[in-house]
C-alpha cells in the first residue's frame, strides 16, 4: 500500500482462519492500521487484493463488506440509550423496532450488561462502554470483527480484565477477530496467532509462545518482551549452536535462522533465563557468565527485576521470583550474570525489509 512515494505496507501475505483471534502487533507507523483499513474498505490497496471468505473485496464499499470495525474512541452516540446504540446498524438496514430491541437485549446478555438497555452512555464505566461497542459491532452479524487498539484508553486493571472479556466473547460467538495493538501483552494474552510488523513488513507470524520463545530476528526478539543483548560475531558453528565472540568474552548459544560467520548479529537472552551467581560459584556445565555489578533492584510484587552493569557500562537484567527467604543482592554487589546456552540465541541484527 503506497501513499505517494511512501510504502506503508510492503507485500504482506497472510491468511487468517475463520474463527481465529489474530493480532497485528507493532510500533506506531509500522503499517498495522493501514492493513485494517484495507480489510474494512476505507482504503483500497495499490497492489494485491483483500479476500474475505474467498471473495475479492475490490470495489466493495465498507458498509457492504461482512466486517464490523471498533474504533479506538468507540464512537458511541451519547444521546441514544444503550440498546439503540447497539441496534443502530440494524435500524440503518430497515429492521423494525421490536426486532431491534430483542436483538440488542440478546447481545447485552452476551456481553454481561443485561440490565443496561435503557441507560445513557454517560452512565456507563469505561469497560461497559467497551462492551457496548462490541455488542453494536456484533449486531450486524459480521464475519470479521476489526478492532483498532480498543483498550488503549483504559487503565491497567481494566485493560487486563477486558482482555479476558474480549477473548471470551470471541470464543462464544466464533466470529473472526482481527486486532491491532502496539501492546505485546495484549497480543500474547488474547491471540491464537500474532503477526509482528515493522516498517510495513510482516516480520513473523505464529502462536504467541512461538513468537516469544522463537523470535525470527532481532526486531521481534527486542519488541516482544525484554532481552539482554550482546553485540559480537559468530566464530564457529556446530549442530545448531554457535560460539559467539563479544568484547565481554566468548559465549555458547543457539543459532538463529540464516546466521553464518559473515552475518551481522547479536546475542539475545531473556531476563527470566538469566541468573546471578557469586564470583567463583559453579554455573553448571557450559554455562555463560559475565562479571557485573548490581546497579538497581526493582520490586514488582510477584517478581524482582535486578539491573546490573557490566565492565563496559552496559546494563542488563535478571528477573527472579519474589522470595522473602532469599532477598536480592544489594546495589553495589559484585556478582556474575549467568545464562545457559540453550536459553540464548544469535539472531540477525535487523528486521526483514523485503518480501515477507
Amino acid at each position: 500500500m503506497d501513499f505517494g512515494r511512501f510504502r506503508a505496507v510492503n507485500q504482506v501475505d497472510v491468511t487468517i482462519k475463520a474463527g481465529e483471534f489474530f493480532s497485528f502487533l507493532g510500533p506506531s507507523g509500522c503499517g498495522k492500521t493501514t492493513i485494517l483499513r484495507m480489510v474494512s474498505g476505507f482504503i483500497d490497496p495499490t497492489e494485491g487484493v483483500v479476500r474475505i471468505g474467498g471473495s475479492d473485496m475490490r470495489g466493495i464499499r465498507p458498509n457492504m463488506r461482512p466486517t464490523a470495525l471498533i474504533f479506538q474512541n468507540l464512537a458511541l452516540f451519547p444521546l441514544m440509550p444503550v440498546w439503540e446504540n447497539i441496534a443502530f446498524g440494524l435500524e440503518v438496514r430497515g429492521v423494525d423496532k421490536a426486532k431491534r430491541r430483542a436483538k440488542a437485549e440478546e447481545l447485552l446478555r452476551l456481553v454481561d450488561l443485561h440490565d443496561a438497555a435503557d441507560k445513557r452512555i454517560s452512565q456507563l464505566s469505561g469497560g461497559q462502554k467497551q462492551r457496548v461497542a462490541i455488542a453494536r459491532a456484533l449486531a450486524v452479524e459480521p464475519k470479521v470483527m476489526l478492532l483498532d487498539e480498543p483498550l488503549s484508553a483504559l487503565d491497567l486493571k481494566l485493560r487486563q480484565h477486558m482482555r479476558a472479556e474480549l477473548r471470551e466473547i470471541q470464543k462464544r460467538t466464533g466470529v473472526t477477530f482481527i486486532y491491532i495493538t502496539h501492546d505485546q501483552g495484549e497480543a500474547l494474552a488474547m491471540s491464537d496467532r500474532v503477526g509482528v510488523m515493522s516498517q510495513g513488513v510482516l516480520q513473523q507470524v505464529g502462536p504467541p509462545s512461538e513468537i516469544y520463545n522463537h523470535p525470527a530476528n532481532g526486531f521481534v526478539a527486542s519488541f516482544v518482551g525484554e532481552n539482554n543483548i550482546f553485540a559480537g560475531k559468530v566464530i564457529a558453528m556446530d549442530n545448531g549452536f554457535a560460539k559467539f565472540e563479544t568484547a565481554l568474552g566468548t559465549f555458547m548459544t543457539k543459532l538463529g535462522a540464516g546466521i553464518d560467520t559473515s552475518s551481522m548479529a547479536k546475542l539475545y537472552v531473556r531476563p527470566e533465563h538469566s541468573s546471578l551467581k557469586g564470583q567463583g560459584a559453579a554455573h553448571g556445565s557450559g554455562a555463560n557468565s559475565v562479571p557485573v555489578e548490581v546497579h538497581e533492584v526493582a520490586f514488582e510484587g510477584n517478581f524482582i527485576n535486578i539491573h546490573v552493569r557490566d565492565e563496559l557500562g552496559n546494563v542488563h537484567m535478571a528477573q527472579v521470583h519474589n522470595d522473602p527467604n532469599q532477598p536480592p543482592p544489594a546495589p553495589g554487589t559484585r556478582t556474575n550474570l549467568a545464562f545457559a546456552p540453550e536459553h540464548a540465541v544469535v539472531l540477525a541484527d535487523t528486521a526483514v525489509r523485503g518480501h515477507a
